[in-house]
């Protein structure tokens, strides 16, 4: 069986959907210390031909929190700037119309934490692409360790023979630790293929996966398995 591990990210870019493609099982890291980053925020398309961030704020108090007991903070208008973002960004594009009624829901109902939005929106997205992959939440696992020791038990625990990285794995895995539990550790290869972009007359890469359903539609999945 092959997985992946990875943190739970805010609309995660189109190469996190290009690695599942690719393998049984994805595990959510939901059990990990918060990092502020694509964990809570992500990037689409601007009206002027650039890219603006939509994001989550979080309370500032659980910032060394596990990322499923982050709250959002509410105290600032959020799910309005957002919504209004898409709006601007997308309302135009081919295909918003399918997607519309779930992010005008999405941004608003009342969220606690950060992970039920993150989890949330990925299950839909997954439902979108027609991507069919088994879930399974770190916590739910009772892993020890750290690091590529932490990964490795729950190749382990899953009884998996091979862990799909990214291939920023390279820089801070270490492979003989995957070798000597005899699981094979494959790197993904992945490059953005250019498609059109309703609002920008250059390709901008690595924007959410928004951008891609809104510009692709149904044929979004196709588009990833080009990479």
């Amino acid at each position: 069986m092959k997985i992946a591990i990875h943190q739970p990210n805010f609309f995660p870019y189109s190469g996190f959907f290009h690695k599942l493609i690719n393998v049984d099982t994805l595990v959510l890291l939901d059990d990990v210390q918060f990092e502020f980053d694509l964990t809570n925020r992500n990037k689409i398309i601007s009206k002027n031909n650039d890219w603006i961030r939509i994001s989550i704020p979080t309370n500032k108090s659980n910032k060394f929190y596990p990322i499923n007991k982050v709250e959002v903070n509410n105290e600032i208008n959020w799910k309005e700037k957002n919504w209004k973002l898409i709006l601007d960004s997308y309302c135009d594009s081919p295909f918003f119309y399918i997607y519309e009624e779930y992010l005008k829901n999405l941004f608003s109902k009342d969220w606690k934490f950060l992970f039920d939005i993150n989890y949330d929106t990925l299950m839909k997205t997954l439902n979108w692409l027609d991507l069919k992959i088994n879930i399974v939440l770190s916590s739910t696992l009772n892993i020890a360790g750290s690091g590529t020791e932490r990964l490795v038990n729950i190749c382990k625990i899953l009884d998996s023979n091979e862990y799909v990285s990214g291939i920023g794995g390279k820089r801070y895995l270490d492979e003989n630790l995957f070798n000597s539990n005899n699981i094979k550790l494959s790197f993904q290869n992945y490059s953005p293929i250019a498609y059109t972009q309703h609002n920008s007359k250059q390709f901008i890469e690595n924007l959410s996966i928004l951008d891609l359903l809104m510009n692709m539609g149904p044929k979004s999945l196709e588009q990833i398995k080009k990479y």
